[in-house]
């Protein structure tokens, strides 16, 4: 997004956790500030120095510590790429219980450090419970090894857990320990469009209902980020006669392991949903190949960067009630126009998508250029908006050095102060990422 710059001289690129330990310590004795870096695929400026401090990238630590396909446990260093687990499981018949629009750059360390949800979370759940351990480096320099590969041990307090999510602020993950999820054998995916936006909760209960344990993505579109995605070459899921009059759309997966049994349910499901009288949906495309089921999939990932294309986009990575999405979009798009920011050389378009399992929405404003004027209509009026609706500022992206002032939005005073002395437990010289999470 080109928001943030440093201005470090410095990146260190270790090859192991012990390079990592003694440049950690090094760096504490002499009052150094460290910025650990993954792949740089955050949103919020996490991984971007503040000022000069020392970046530690983990691009070189890429190995594959180990793998048990009984029990589907993979041991990694922080830097693999997720595609490249991907791949590396692909022929033992497993996945990892990650998948993210940036898989092809981010590193399983960054996706830990910053918990990481992605489009099928509504299927494998949060990294908080997928990865059974961790090796990090704290801030002094110290290795603290909880790389366990067993799947209960109930034996004190469960450290791992403050490493995930803290973005680097408590210490560096250099090794994981993660339970990947068996194959499925057999994958689909529908297009639906909606007539109109109270029909997704409806929706989504129905599909719930009828497709139960094969669900693995429950993906909401709105009509604006959908003309955007294909008037950008992202695909085209519908024909135009079959759009017209949609105000929305769904993009549903199943995984299973049978597919004529997977094809019947969602065959089932559409004729069911087409003939119910009022329909929830107005037509549904169910991808008849692998290469269709891609192009499907191309649409809602291909969103990010349809926005980029189109203009500079604010993003909003937040959590809210699900029938509250439309309400957000439309608040905030009335908002800039009662500011009379809606022209095409300040703001383009306000649209929203984002995983209706979990309710997390991906709210944008795209505008011509970055300004102060756009910021300040903006801010703190979203993140008022959130707290209204008694949400999160921060549903899978983090906090960065973009949200730490908006912290006290969504966690409340004795929170934050509780946040703070954990941070100067670990952190007594402030060396680990200065100014992300928690304001300096």
């Amino acid at each position: 997004m080109n928001k943030y710059h440093g201005r470090s001289t410095t990146v260190l690129r270790p090859r192991n956790t012990k390079e990592v330990s003694e440049i950690v310590k090094h760096c504490n004795e002499r009052r150094i500030g460290i910025v650990p870096q993954g792949g740089n695929t955050g949103l919020v400026g996490g991984s971007v120095p503040i000022k000069d401090e020392l970046v530690i990238s983990l691009g070189n630590m890429t190995n594959i510590r180990s793998f048990d396909d009984a029990s589907g446990i993979l041991v990694a260093d922080a830097g693999c790429i997720l595609q490249s687990l991907s791949d590396y499981l692909a022929p033992h018949d497993h996945i990892v219980p990650l998948d993210l629009g940036a898989k092809g750059s981010c590193q399983i360390g960054g996706n830990v450090s910053t918990n990481a949800g992605g489009l099928r979370l509504l299927r494998y759940g949060s990294l908080h419970g997928s990865v059974l351990g961790l090796e990090v480096v704290l801030p002094d320099g110290t290795i603290l090894d909880q790389l366990t590969t067993l799947r209960k041990d109930n034996t004190g307090y469960d450290l791992k857990q403050l490493f995930i999510g803290a973005e680097g602020t408590l210490g560096i993950v250099t090794g994981v320990s993660i339970l990947a999820a068996s194959a499925p054998q057999a994958s689909n995916n529908v297009m639906l469009a909606l007539p109109t936006f109270d029909n997704v909760l409806p929706l989504y209960r129905e599909v719930k209902r009828q497709l139960s344990e094969i669900l693995s993505a429950f993906e909401f579109i709105d009509r604006r980020a959908y003309d955007l995605a294909v008037k950008h070459g992202q695909g085209r899921a519908l024909n135009e006669s079959d759009v017209e009059g949609a105000e929305c759309f769904v993009l549903v997966e199943t995984s299973g392991s049978k597919r004529e049994h997977d094809e019947e349910k969602l065959n089932t499901l559409l004729e069911n949903l087409m003939e119910a009288e009022p329909s929830l949906i107005n037509t549904g495309v169910l991808a008849s190949s692998p290469a269709q089921f891609a192009s499907l999939w191309a649409i809602r990932e291909g969103l990010t960067e349809s926005m980029s294309k189109e203009g500079k986009a604010y993003k909003y990575d937040i959590s809210v009630p699900l029938h509250k999405f439309k309400e957000v979009i439309d608040t905030t798009r009335d908002h800039l126009q009662s500011k009379g920011l809606m022209r095409d050389d300040a703001v383009k378009h306000v649209v929203g998508y984002g995983h209706v399992g979990d309710g997390n929405l991906h709210l944008n404003v795209v505008a011509d250029a970055y300004t102060p004027e756009i910021e300040s209509a903006l801010e703190p009026f979203v993140y008022e908006l959130v707290a209204k609706y008694k949400g999160s500022i921060s549903a899978e992206h983090g906090i960065g050095v973009m949200k730490t002032h908006a912290l006290p939005y969504s966690k409340n005073a004795v929170s934050i102060e509780v946040m703070k002395r954990i941070k100067h437990l670990f952190d007594p010289n402030g060396i680990m990422n200065p100014g992300k999470v928690l304001e300096l």
